[in-house]
């Protein structure tokens, strides 16, 4: 399995605190079956603004651990009308260096700052990619705003959390709707800490098994993640992963 989001990166956001526990959680996921990690520390402006340099320069310090997991860089960047600036200046990373972006929106009030900002990476030839769709209050409330931004050719990361409820029921409910309406095109551990989710990972994968078909969960964690980390392309949305 490929893990699409994670904040392993020590002292880069408010994720691992050190090397050491950097290592630990990475241990903690090849125990429970990823052999692949997308590290995707925060970027937010005036908060945590560790840059590309900094980060790779962690990167392969870490990689040189061999801790059995290949490493890949990317940032969850908090949406912003600089995000650009932000990708061109190499201060927030794409993932793996491709077309492809992860950001996050505020978890309690939709902001028109979303679909300005999905148009604006589209026209520079980017594709957008939202976390965590679930744990948004106003997704929660109104699930077709995900159609909205579908149709506007955004695709969406949920987290394995909250399938088991890790944060909240409304978040729960919302991911399972999400996901049985195929409008989920990635899956990620959203990692900070040891014994944080991978720990639950059995848990959970029963659980998706009950939601999802075994092929559907495949193109989830490996199929879909791999095209990324290739930069390769996509059918057409809504119907990721069906070879078209």
């Amino acid at each position: 399995m490929i893990d699409f989001h994670s904040h392993i990166l020590p002292q880069t956001d408010d994720g691992a605190i050190s090397i050491e526990e950097t290592i630990n959680i990475l241990k903690e996921a090849k125990r429970v079956g990823f052999s692949k990690v997308i590290s995707t520390s925060h970027y937010l402006e005036g908060y945590y603004e560790s840059d590309e340099n900094e980060r790779n320069d962690l990167l392969n310090k870490i990689k040189q651990e061999n801790v059995g997991i290949e490493l890949y860089l990317g940032s969850e960047i908090y949406v912003s009308e600089n995000m650009l600036e932000f990708l061109k200046e190499k201060k927030a990373s794409s993932i793996n260096n491709s077309r492809y972006v992860l950001f996050e929106l505020p978890m309690g009030n939709e902001t028109v700052l979303a679909k300005e900002m999905i148009y604006r990476l589209i026209e520079n030839n980017y594709v957008p990619i939202i976390a965590h769709p679930e744990r948004y209050s106003y997704v929660q409330d109104n699930p077709e705003y995900v159609n909205e931004l579908l149709d506007m050719g955004t695709m969406f990361q949920s987290n394995y959390g909250s399938i088991i409820g890790l944060y909240g029921k409304k978040a729960e409910k919302t991911v399972k709707k999400l996901l049985k309406e195929n409008l989920v095109q990635f899956l990620g551990s959203d990692v900070h800490r040891e014994e944080h989710v991978y720990i639950f990972m059995p848990k959970i994968l029963k659980k998706l098994k009950k939601i999802i078909s075994s092929e559907k969960l495949k193109e989830l964690t490996e199929i879909n993640p791999q095209k990324v980390l290739d930069n390769g392309e996509f059918g057409e949305f809504g119907k990721f992963g069906d070879g078209s």
